[in-house]
């Protein structure tokens, strides 16, 4: 009997336990009026191996329309710090799918001196836009795919990570009534930032569309 309880103990124990995507994830923050969206920085191992791109808006009415109207397009680096928890259940398959966290709102990166502006807000789920897991292998591509995050004319780039190594790469733009939202691909130079010129020539508008790089990071990625 005794040993009948231990085993069942285990295997409770093992049942709450964290998966291997458990751990603080933070995201880059990114939007306006139109729209806000997080995107996971990822690297190329557990926890962080995902590329996760979400659709959110902050619980505190006062809260979302303030930073909406701070953030409106604008290429000043905002990232998320958030309270632990499984990535996984932000896949679209996840049973116990995650539907809120809280969440410290910083202006610049949270982990390279970054300053709070609103601590401990609950951030809503809206959508998962994007939830795929990164490949450990060197791989090389020549080309650049980048997805449009956003249907307005407030639009965003976000490349795709198909390499190792590769960039994590985030782009504020202004699209043309009614542009198309298919991905865009574009040569790829090494490690280098594509510039606004070559982004402006895969969209197809002009060079002063492009608003600015919001993210552009190589480190996590090597």
């Amino acid at each position: 009997m005794r040993h009948a309880l231990l085993a069942l103990s285990l295997i409770a124990s093992s049942a709450g336990a964290a998966d291997a995507t458990y751990g603080e994830h933070g995201m880059a923050l990114f939007g306006g009026e139109q729209g806000l969206y997080a995107s996971h920085l990822p690297m190329f191992h557990a926890p962080h191996d995902y590329q996760v791109i979400l659709q959110v808006h902050v619980a505190d009415a006062a809260i979302d329309a303030a930073l909406r109207s701070r953030l409106d397009g604008k290429t000043a680096l905002w990232t998320i710090a958030p309270e632990k928890f499984e990535l996984s259940r932000l896949s679209p398959a996840s049973a116990a799918p995650l539907k809120q966290f809280k969440a410290d709102l910083v202006l610049g990166h949270f982990e390279q001196g970054g300053k709070t502006q609103f601590p401990a807000a609950t951030i809503v789920v809206d959508k998962v836009l994007m939830y795929r897991q990164l490949s450990p292998a060197q791989k090389a591509n020549a080309s650049a795919s980048y997805v449009q995050i956003g249907s307005g004319r407030q639009r965003y780039l976000v490349k795709r990570i198909d390499s190792r190594p590769d960039f994590d790469h985030i782009v504020s733009y202004t699209a043309k009534s009614g542009a198309s939202t298919a991905a865009v691909a574009l040569n790829k130079q090494a490690q280098q930032e594509p510039t606004a010129q070559s982004l402006a020539d895969a969209l197809h508008v002009p060079a002063n569309a492009i608003r600015g790089t919001v993210y552009f990071y190589t480190d996590d990625l090597k």
